[in-house]
């Protein structure tokens, strides 16, 4: 057993990506941010479809076709693969936990 918010660090001078399952088809990961966003200009742009939820914190994604989206604790998202898309911010004053799943 484990738990998701376990061996968070107190700083989190990058944000942390560790994958919790990881198959063929399916990965599962978890998130940590605190205040990093995407750099300038950069965009993700997946091979898999992307469900993601915050647990803490919060983030703000933003989608290249224009769509703005602040996820908060219990908000989640399906983001469709090659849906161009970035983390625009962060929250700075606390850990903002994700959880994505990857398929």
């Amino acid at each position: 057993m484990s738990n998701i918010f376990s061996d968070i660090p107190r700083d989190v001078p990058t944000e942390l990506f560790e994958d919790i399952i990881k198959t063929e088809k399916l990965r599962v990961e978890r998130i940590v941010s605190k205040g990093q966003a995407s750099p300038e200009n950069f965009w993700y742009d997946q091979d898999e479809n992307e469900w993601v939820i915050v647990l803490s914190g919060y983030g703000v994604i933003e989608f290249k076709a224009g769509d703005t989206v602040t996820l908060k604790p219990g908000d989640y998202l399906n983001i469709k693969a090659h849906e161009q898309h970035r983390v625009q911010a962060t929250a700075a004053d606390e850990t903002t936990v994700w959880l994505a799943i990857f398929y």
